[in-house]
């Protein structure tokens, strides 16, 4: 990988499988800013730029006529610290956005040290080279860091909060908390987003469903679990929202409204003409069919609270989200 200055722009290059060279981004050279100065002065680095918000981050910066180098592995592996520092060093961002993580829930419970290394170390070298380069970061967490036994309001469960405690259940969870620890105690500049249920560009709970659609009438899902399905178009226009302001701290961000994953079913089928049959059932008799699977927290609902302080709320109802999405695909 090399950084090549012509005048006032910056062309990122890698080299391909064949050995030739490759332009990874073209843009303007980002000169020091404060944090309430335009974005159009800042480089954006995005770390796992294949998945699904990855790809999303990067339309959404296009679409402002930002720039941005966009990376994943084997270009940057986040669980090595050299090649973290190699990265950063090379292409000096301003701001670097992590999308990158273990996310296969079940895989973990066998592999946590894997899982540990990406989603706890990689942040945790991350954080100490933006540290470093006075750059800020953007974390991605989950609602995996609960233990989906929120605390009861009105006699019943209220979505959870910011500041509520974390009690992670699962090995998936348990390395995404440790990677939240991480960031928080060497990076002072940190926008920190947990979100739920994610939908976009990939493998995700909508494809699933709109794949079985094509060869079964009748198929059965989930119904104790509840959470707010999230596209990546919204949760890519907040981060957009945040970068630069120094608004730093722990958001909560998911599409407004809740479901359960039956219930999400059931809208995707309805909103893409699909006559499907779902059929509810519960935990329980899902981990009877399928006993390797991780537990699954009952409650995963966050509420929005610290990006409605700060004005920053920009997320649709989960069911105008979804509405989009399928008419898009």
């Amino acid at each position: 990988m090399s950084a090549e200055r012509l005048g006032k722009t910056i062309c990122l290059q890698k080299r391909c499988d064949n050995g030739s060279l490759s332009l990874g981004i073209h843009g303007k050279i980002a000169e020091p800013v404060e944090a309430s100065l335009s974005l159009r002065s800042l480089m954006i680095l995005i770390i796992g730029a294949n998945g699904q918000l990855g790809r999303q981050m990067q339309k959404a910066l296009t679409a402002r006529g930002l720039e941005y180098a966009a990376y994943d592995y084997p270009e940057i592996d986040i669980t090595q610290q050299d090649s973290v520092r190699g990265l950063i060093d090379t292409i000096k961002p301003r701001v670097v956005v992590n999308c990158a993580a273990y996310t296969n829930v079940d895989k973990a419970e066998a592999d946590e040290d894997t899982a540990y290394r990406v989603n706890a170390l990689g942040p945790k070298y991350l954080a100490q080279a933006c540290a470093d380069a006075d750059a800020e970061l953007v974390h991605i967490s989950t609602d995996y860091v609960f233990s989906g036994d929120a605390p009861m309001q009105d006699g019943q469960r209220r979505p959870y909060v910011e500041d509520d405690i974390c009690g992670p259940v699962t090995a998936y969870g348990r390395t995404k908390l440790a990677g939240e620890q991480f960031v928080r105690q060497y990076c002072d500049r940190l926008y920190l987003l947990r979100t739920a249920w994610l939908y976009g560009d990939g493998h995700n709970f909508v494809r699933t469903m709109l794949r079985l659609a094509e060869t079964k009438d009748e198929i059965s899902v989930v119904n104790d679990q509840i959470g707010s399905p999230t596209s990546t178009v919204d949760l890519a226009e907040t981060i957009c929202a945040l970068l630069g302001t120094g608004a730093y701290g722990l958001y909560h961000a998911t599409c407004e409204g809740h479901c359960s994953w039956h219930d999400f079913a059931v809208k995707i089928f309805a909103l893409s003409g699909k006559n499907v049959r779902v059929l509810p059932i519960t935990t329980e008799e899902y981990s009877r069919n399928y006993p390797g699977a991780a537990p699954r927290p009952k409650w995963s609902v966050l509420e929005n609270a610290a990006l409605k302080t700060a004005g920053k709320n920009l997320f649709r109802s989960w069911e105008d989200a979804l509405r989009e999405y399928l008419r898009e695909i």
